[in-house]
């Protein structure tokens, strides 16, 4: 129990390491080594664990636990209360005290969600062009740390010496124009991409592209199967990324309204400067442009700020038709209950894993028809939003159910062939047992079947039986060399 209690002090600092930092390529291959011996460990601990359960019977007594894991999570934020809920669930939220079946359970998903991540990274090392744009993005700002910047320039109060200077600050007010611009389309392809794509490696890339510089880490599966990253030290799931693309793009229009107005007050300055100019000398000219919003003029830019929406789509995502036929509503409020409800009967299926093929699949169908029932539903309708969100999610899961669903059916393919082998090795030795050629064919094929065997993985259902059978194949295997 000793031993049990020691490597258990050690699990904050493994569930920490539990996760897949995106930004620099060339790290990702040293992450996965991480992330297989943090896998290592929480298997050791599983299987001391097992002998506790077994040889002492104190499956109902509780072992403290996770006292220290509060305080990693604290590392993350100033307190425990501040910690995101989603992310809690990493850390078995705030308590002090687990029996050792539930260390057990958690543990399972600590692993599975390591397997999780190495697929994922696996997906990145093999996509030349995705890895080469995550090099790219890495040395770019975030696109909200570029806003802030081109944003203290306009805000600033404009102070102009001379003709000279003058000009070049209404190029700059141009140039900065220029940059918000590029702002508004990189944010628009941030943000359909996150909405829209069924693809997790697309979506990533979006989040790069926002990130940055600032790089970030795939975190954590809430309950609801969505996905929480971490930024410069803050959670965020990919909803928050949406909201955020919306909430700059309102800004950027304001801005651009507003670099229009002081462009127009500069060069009105610089017509009066010529003017002056030609009447008289200038001894000094000391003007001081600040932004000045009529009523006329506050009317237009609300104008131009919803021109700006529309045309990015923004508007149809913001913007609800007053007119809406009840049909219409009542439709699509039935739609988004249905993929909840869809959403939850395939989370639900998938609880404590591993599961046969027939169960992943079940999920996998469940969350392929909540996504068609959320894409079916239209903007105008007062549950557009929230349908929006759902999908983004319920698009990620469907991605890691139906690699995981690939897993299954590769496992039990495995199984099935190496029982065919073993039935033919079987059958060789038995049709000619003095022959040595036989003898040597029999005995490739019990090799064939250990190594299909030995490659399924330990989250698959067919693990335990294939763990089972692999002491007699290579028995067998033994006796026939």
């Amino acid at each position: 129990m000793a031993n049990l209690e020691i490597l258990v002090s050690e699990l904050p600092t493994l569930i920490q390491s539990l996760k897949l930092t995106i930004g620099d390529s060339n790290q990702i291959m040293e992450q996965i080594i991480l992330i297989n011996n943090a896998q290592e460990q929480l298997r050791n601990i599983k299987k001391l664990i097992v002998q506790e359960l077994k040889f002492e019977n104190i499956k109902g007594s509780a072992i403290a636990t996770l006292p220290r894991i509060v305080t990693v999570a604290s590392l993350f934020l100033p307190s425990v209360e501040l910690v995101d809920p989603a992310i809690a669930g990493k850390f078995s939220h705030s308590k002090t005290q687990l029996s050792l079946t539930e260390l057990q359970l958690k543990i399972d998903g600590w692993i599975e969600w390591g397997y999780f991540l190495q697929a994922i990274a696996t997906d990145i090392l093999s996509d030349i062009p995705f890895v080469n744009q995550l090099n790219s993005d890495i040395n770019h700002l975030s696109i909200r740390t570029k806003f802030q910047i081109i944003a203290d320039n306009l805000k600033n109060n404009l102070l102009f010496e001379n003709f000279n200077l003058l000009e070049r600050q209404i190029q700059k007010i141009s140039s900065y124009q220029n940059e918000l611009l590029e702002l508004q389309q990189k944010l628009n392809y941030v943000f359909n991409t996150i909405k829209n794509s069924r693809s997790l490696l697309n979506i990533l890339l979006a989040v790069s592209a926002f990130c940055g510089k600032s790089g970030f880490a795939l975190e954590w599966l809430d309950d609801d199967h969505e996905l929480i990253i971490s930024s410069d030290g803050k959670f965020k799931e990919l909803t928050d990324i949406l909201n955020d693309c919306d909430y700059l793009q309102e800004q950027i229009a304001a801005l651009i309204i507003q670099g229009d107005t002081l462009r127009e007050q500069a060069e009105q300055a610089l017509k009066k400067i010529e003017q002056e100019s030609s009447k008289e000398p200038i001894i000094s000219q000391h003007l001081e442009i600040v932004p000045k919003f009529s009523t006329q003029k506050i009317a237009r830019s609300a104008l131009f700020i919803a021109s700006i929406l529309l045309i990015l789509g923004f508007g149809a995502w913001k913007i609800k038709e007053q007119s809406l036929s009840s049909a219409q509503e009542e439709s699509a409020i039935a739609k988004f209950k249905s993929a909840q409800k869809l959403g939850m009967e395939a989370a639900s299926l998938l609880q404590k894993p591993p599961h046969p093929l027939k169960v992943w699949q079940q999920a996998e169908n469940k969350w392929h028809q909540a996504i068609i029932l959320l894409d079916s539903i239209p903007n105008e309708t007062s549950v557009s939003d929230r349908a929006n969100k759902k999908l983004a999610y319920y698009q990620i899961n469907y991605k890691s159910i139906t690699q995981r669903v690939l897993v299954e059916k590769q496992a039990s393919a495995n199984l099935e062939s190496a029982q065919k082998l073993a039935i033919e090795a079987n059958l060789f030795v038995k049709n000619s047992p003095y022959s040595l050629l036989i003898r040597q064919q029999a005995q490739n094929k019990w090799e064939q079947a250990i190594n299909l065997l030995e490659a399924i993985p330990e989250n698959t259902s067919v693990y335990i039986q294939a763990k089972e059978t692999l002491p007699i194949y290579k028995t067998n295997y033994a006796a026939i060399r």
